[in-house]
């Protein structure tokens, strides 16, 4: 069945991969500040800020079967550096962007049969690493709020977080911008590679189908090994 999937952000890395991933079976709506490298014969995008607009002003379909919320942002900083308007600034982003765009498209995901809402966190909520205290804080609270929310809406949605570890995707340039820093950051993963974009993208995928329609209420790390396993 043709579904109507509501990606949040979206035009580049990730949600590109899931777009693309998508196209060809779903009604795909992109909702971002730009088209970036997105395909537009065959998605549709619509110009959006989450930090700034409305989502509810948006020509979307009355239906919606699947919400992808993908803002977010990698930076890392010793503690003593990051200041309360630092950790503000992220969980508008990462989290109340989220909230908001739930609220806003709830109706329309009550008509689905069973929505799927896929989110994003980071393995170092589940993993303790320095530096990330502003970004930990900001993907924890998805977690929490995503299992309250799959318990607060099953049957009618299904609601899971993917918790990646680093992926080569433009918002890990300053990570990943030499051979040296690539190859340290391989290093540290059990598969001795950091995450491609489509690692991520076909799990996400994969929840937004029927074939997951017995998850929800899940934190699923596609990270490597790094939450789990040390072979180092």
């Amino acid at each position: 069945m043709k579904k109507n999937i509501l990606l949040i952000g979206g035009s580049t890395g990730i949600g590109l991969q899931i777009s693309e991933l998508l196209s060809s079976d779903h009604n795909i709506i992109v909702a971002s500040r730009n088209t970036g490298n997105l395909d537009t014969e065959k998605v549709t995008h619509l110009d959006f800020d989450v930090l700034k607009d409305n989502i509810e002003d948006l020509d979307l379909p009355d239906q919606i079967d699947g919400l992808v919320y993908c803002p977010g942002s990698i930076e890392l900083k010793p503690f003593k550096m990051i200041k309360p308007e630092n950790f503000e600034k992220e969980m508008q982003l990462n989290f109340f962007g989220l909230v908001r765009s739930v609220q806003g498209v709830l109706d329309k995901l009550k008509k689905s049969p069973q929505a799927s809402l896929v989110f994003f966190s980071t393995v170092a909520v589940k993993v303790g690493m320095p530096f990330h205290t502003n970004v930990a804080a900001a993907k924890g609270a998805i977690e929490g709020f995503a299992k309250s929310l799959a318990a607060e809406y099953a049957p009618n949605f299904r609601v899971n977080v993917i918790a990646p570890s680093l992926t080569d995707t433009p918002l890990a340039e300053k990570l990943l911008s030499n051979d040296d820093k690539r190859e340290k950051m391989n290093k540290r993963h059990p598969l001795k590679r950091v995450g491609e974009a489509k690692d991520i993208a076909n799990l996400a995928a994969f929840l937004l189908s029927d074939n997951s329609g017995w998850i929800t209420g899940q934190t699923l790390g596609v990270d490597g090994g790094l939450s789990t396993i040390n072979n180092n």
